[in-house]
């Protein structure tokens, strides 16, 4: 298994670190290993998250449900 080392982390980071490995009853690694893998995870998903978003709305159809067309929204919006 590969070794992570990391320097110069703030003394207030290792201290909260460490207070949060204590409280989950870990190893300061092994809760570092956690975090890692939990903020990957989010950042994953909320990738996922975003590209369908993308896609949902390249795709929508404003007629489809009973919205106006633009060209009439400013056909309108121009004869006031």
């Amino acid at each position: 298994m590969p070794t992570l080392h990391v320097r110069n982390i703030p003394d207030t980071l290792y201290d909260r670190l460490r207070q949060r490995a204590d409280s989950q009853k870990r190893s300061l690694s092994a809760e570092v290993v956690v975090l890692l893998d939990f903020a990957l995870e989010q950042s994953g998903g909320e990738q996922a998250e975003l590209l369908d978003s993308i896609r949902r709305r390249r795709f929508f159809n404003p007629a489809a449900a009973g919205a106006p067309d633009s060209t009439t929204l400013l056909r309108e919006d121009r004869d006031q």
